[in-house]
């Protein structure tokens, strides 16, 4: 990969990445380091890419893998035993419906964000997610539901249009 094009690929899909691996983490250091990595790894891998599309899938999963690594490893470092003097991380102000869609269950969560934040077809988040695109449509469904559900607990009016 010559440098010209993985910088066209950084400045291209660095927030899209960044986003996706923050709904994961839910930390902006853990979520920007991350992403670094993936970067890393985009510039060393030799895989040709078919397309733009394919690059952006490639990014996703990969974010999404190391994000899962990530997760797993603080669980195994048992950071559980923090006592209570260690101060709760800041949660950023997001507003209501980002707020709702990071607490979904990740099966939902991921196709909500990639859908509507990234703008990724059914076709491209099935591909990315490897699953099928009835699964993908029936996950985002079911999500939609799920939010539409908690913003009508906390209180606030929510309304959201298909794109299916």
């Amino acid at each position: 990969m010559t440098d010209e094009l993985f910088l066209r690929y950084y400045e291209k899909y660095r927030n899209s990445v960044f986003s996706v691996i923050f709904g994961y983490v839910k930390d902006r250091d853990d979520a920007s380091d991350i992403s670094q990595e993936v970067f890393m790894k985009l510039f060393g891998t030799k895989q040709d890419f078919e397309s733009e599309e394919h690059v952006k899938a490639w990014l996703i999963r990969v974010g999404i893998n190391l994000s899962k690594n990530h997760l797993r490893d603080t669980a195994r470092a048992g950071l559980s035993e923090l006592d209570e003097n260690t101060p709760a991380p800041e949660k950023e102000d997001m507003g209501d419906v980002m707020a709702a869609v990071t607490e979904l269950p990740e099966k939902y969560r991921l196709p909500i964000h990639l859908f509507y934040y990234e703008e990724m077809s059914i076709k491209e988040i099935a591909r990315s997610l490897g699953l099928m695109e009835a699964t993908v449509k029936t996950r985002l469904n079911r999500g939609r539901k799920k939010l539409e559900k908690a913003l009508r607990k906390e209180g606030g009016s929510y309304e959201y249009q298909y794109r299916i």
